[in-house]
């Protein structure tokens, strides 16, 4: 049997939450808060729950790429890759939307979540993955795509308040509020088919992007390299 165990982290919105899963399958699950970014309160929690480990060498870490709060995301992910890197052992990102209780088990859901300036994004759920990336829209698209998963019998969920949302009260009461959590995390990673983990394994860990990344021209090329 091997004596490695997986650590896996979850920092994607501020209900942030942290795992060990030794070879027998035993868990251990932490949880802490942050209202705007896990680097300082990451380390405490991570501390002590290596420090009841089991195991004695990590040989995965896992981490939520998101959706969702890009700080803690980033740290997240800084975070596990520097202790991949201490470890000799792979880093792995998955999406945090998978880590729901929407999502358990393979359900079908739909996730939706507010894209800023006036633009909002939706992501399809079924058997423990992204069935397209999430995908930007506008308020009508909204209201669409949403309509058309609760007419299914599809759960709708969000990491934010629904009522952020402009879609009418009789649809944003059957919109969910759930977080993801490194537990939950877990069982995604357990649950995926092997070319989905084959995919995410192959991939460099990243926050998951709603939009390109912006990039600001010099303001004095002058300055620029050819």
């Amino acid at each position: 049997m091997t004596d490695t165990f997986t650590l896996v982290l979850e920092t994607s919105t501020p209900q942030a939450s942290l795992a060990t899963i030794e070879p027998d399958g035993h868990l251990e699950h932490r949880e802490f808060t942050s209202d705007r970014s896990h680097n300082a309160v990451l380390f405490g929690p991570l501390k002590e729950l290596l420090d009841a480990r089991q195991a004695p060498k990590i040989g995965l870490v896992l981490v939520g790429s998101g959706p969702g709060s890009y700080s803690g995301t980033r740290v997240g992910i800084a975070a596990a890759q520097g202790v991949a890197i201490t470890s000799g052992c792979p880093a792995i990102a998955l999406p945090s939307i998978l880590a729901v209780p929407s999502a358990q088990n393979g359900a079908s859901c739909l996730a939706i979540g507010d894209a800023r300036r006036g633009s909002f994004w939706t992501a399809a759920i079924c058997e423990s993955r992204l069935m397209t990336e999430p995908e930007l829209t506008d308020a009508e698209g909204l209201f669409g795509i949403v309509s058309a998963a609760l007419t299914d019998g599809i759960p709708v969920f969000s990491f934010e308040d629904p009522n952020r949302f402009p879609l009418p009260p009789e649809i944003l009461t059957q919109v969910r509020l759930e977080f993801p959590n490194a537990e939950r995390l877990w069982q995604a990673w357990s649950a995926a088919a092997p070319e989905t983990r084959e995919l995410w394994s192959s991939a460099s860990p990243q926050p998951m992007y709603l939009k390109p990344p912006h990039i600001t021209p010099a303001k004095r090329p002058w300055l620029v390299l050819p």
